[in-house]
C-alpha cells in the first residue's frame, strides 16, 4: 500500500521553512530582485544560524525537497543564497573518498556562512561536457588548472568567502574525451582563481551567477575527486565523467523541488484571486461542462502534482541507494516544463495585474525559466530519459 502521509518531523520542517519563507523572503523579494548583486547580508547570517539550528537543514532526500519547495514558494533567488555545501558538496559526495568528504564537507558545520559551488559550463561548452577545455596538469604534488568557467551559481560567494570551495571540472587528457574529465576541489582564496564578472539575469537575481577564471591555479594533488588514472576512472561507476553524472542524479531532483515551489506560489496566487471573486472550481464535473478557467487551473494543478511526485520518487530512490538516473532526469524535465507552463498561464489568467509589478507573479514567471535550463536543460533531460527507456546508448540516440 502506498502511503502519502508525512512523518511529524517532516510536517514540522515544512512549517518552519514555510514560515521562514513567508516572514523573511516574501517581504524583501521584490527589493533583491531589483537590486541585483546586492548581498542580503543580514538574511544570509540569519539563514546560516537557522541552518545550524536545524530549521533550514537541507540535504539530498525527500525531507529536504519538502523544505526546499516551501523556501522557493517564498523566493527561489533568496533560497539560492542559503549557505551550505550546495552543488560543490554534492560533487564531493558523489565522487570523493571518505577522507575527502570529512575534509571538505566537515567545514560546513562550523564558523561563518560558506558556500560550495560547481564550475562546469564554459564559453564553448554547455551541454556537451566532452568539449570541456579547462585543463589540469600535474606538476609534482600539485595540479595546475587553467581555463574559464561561466554561469557558476554561487561563484562569487564561493570564491571570496573563507572556507568556501569550488569544484572545477577539467580535463587531464583531451584525447580521452569524457574519460579524461575529472573534478578538482579549489578552496576559496586559492591564488590563480578569480571572479571575472557577474551575470545580469532574467530571474533569480538575488543569486550570484559568475564567470570564474583559473590562471595557473595550483591546488594540492589530493584535491582531485576520484582516480587521476584515466583508464581506471573510465571503468568506475563513480569517478570521472560518470562521477559528474552521479552528481546530477543527486541534484536534478533538488532543482525539481525548487521548480514546484515557484509553481505552487503562482498557483496559490491564482486560486486565491479566483476565490476572492466568488468563483468556485468545480472538481468532479465532466470536462466538457467546465469553464475555460476551471480547466486551466485543473491542468496547472495536475502539472504541479505530477512534477512533485516524480521529484519525491527520484529523491526517495536515492535515499534508498537505488540507481535513479532515469527518475532524476524525468523529475527535472517535468518540473522545469511544468513550472514554466504554470507561471505563464498564471500571468495570462491574471491579465494586466499578472503582467504588472504590483504583485510578484511576473517575477515568478521570470524565476521559473531557470529550472528548465540549469542542471541540464529540459532537452538534455528528455534525451537522457529516452535513452534509459529505450535502452539506447549515447551513440545510438543523439
Amino acid at each position: 500500500m502506498i502511503d502519502f502521509e508525512l512523518a511529524p518531523e517532516q510536517e514540522e520542517g515544512m512549517k518552519a521553512a514555510h514560515d521562514f519563507a513567508r516572514e523573511r523572503f516574501r517581504p524583501v523579494s521584490r527589493y533583491y530582485d531589483e537590486q541585483e548583486h546586492e548581498d542580503p547580508k543580514e538574511l544570509i547570517d540569519r539563514m546560516w544560524e537557522e541552518r545550524n539550528k536545524g530549521t533550514l537543514a537541507l540535504g539530498l532526500d525527500v525531507t529536504a525537497a519538502l523544505r526546499i519547495e516551501e523556501l522557493c514558494w517564498g523566493d527561489a533567488g533568496l533560497f539560492l543564497c542559503v549557505p551550505g555545501p550546495g552543488l560543490g558538496g554534492a560533487a564531493v559526495f558523489a565522487s570523493g573518498t571518505k577522507e575527502q568528504m570529512e575534509r571538505f564537507l566537515g567545514r560546513f558545520n562550523e564558523g561563518g556562512p560558506k558556500w560550495g559551488a560547481m564550475a562546469m559550463t564554459e564559453p564553448a561548452c554547455g551541454s556537451d561536457t566532452s568539449a570541456i577545455a579547462t585543463t589540469a596538469v600535474r606538476d609534482g604534488d600539485e595540479w595546475v588548472l587553467n581555463g574559464e568557467k561561466i554561469f557558476v551559481t554561487w561563484g562569487k560567494r564561493a570564491v571570496e568567502n573563507p572556507e568556501s570551495l569550488v569544484v572545477v571540472w577539467a580535463t587531464v587528457d583531451k584525447s580521452a574525451g569524457r574519460a579524461g574529465m575529472k573534478s578538482f576541489v579549489v578552496p576559496a582564496g586559492t591564488p590563480g582563481m578569480r571572479v571575472e564578472k557577474l551575470e545580469k539575469k532574467l530571474g533569480i537575481r538575488a543569486s550570484d551567477t559568475a564567470t570564474i577564471v583559473l590562471d595557473n591555479c595550483r591546488i594540492p594533488f589530493e584535491n582531485i575527486l576520484g582516480s587521476p588514472d584515466v583508464k581506471k576512472a573510465d571503468k568506475s561507476e563513480t569517478k570521472g565523467f560518470k562521477g559528474a553524472m552521479a552528481t546530477f542524479d543527486a541534484t536534478r531532483p533538488i532543482v525539481g523541488a525548487m521548480a514546484i515551489g515557484v509553481g505552487r506560489a503562482a498557483l496559490d496566487f491564482v486560486k486565491e484571486a479566483v476565490e476572492n471573486e466568488g468563483i468556485k472550481i468545480r472538481y468532479g464535473v465532466p470536462r466538457h461542462k467546465l469553464t475555460a478557467l476551471e480547466r486551466d487551473i485543473m491542468e496547472m494543478e495536475a502539472n504541479y502534482k505530477a512534477a512533485k511526485l516524480l521529484t519525491l520518487r527520484a529523491l526517495w530512490m536515492m535515499s534508498q541507494l537505488q540507481p535513479n538516473s532515469l527518475e532524476s532526469s524525468m523529475a527535472k524535465a517535468k518540473a522545469g516544463l511544468a513550472v514554466t507552463r504554470i507561471t505563464q498561464k498564471a500571468v495570462e489568467i491574471m491579465g494586466p495585474l499578472g503582467y504588472s509589478r504590483k504583485c510578484l507573479l511576473e517575477k515568478w514567471m521570470r524565476d521559473a525559466k531557470i529550472n528548465d535550463i540549469f542542471e541540464g536543460t529540459g532537452q538534455i533531460n528528455m534525451l537522457v530519459t529516452a535513452r534509459r527507456v529505450l535502452n539506447y546508448s549515447r551513440d545510438q540516440l543523439k
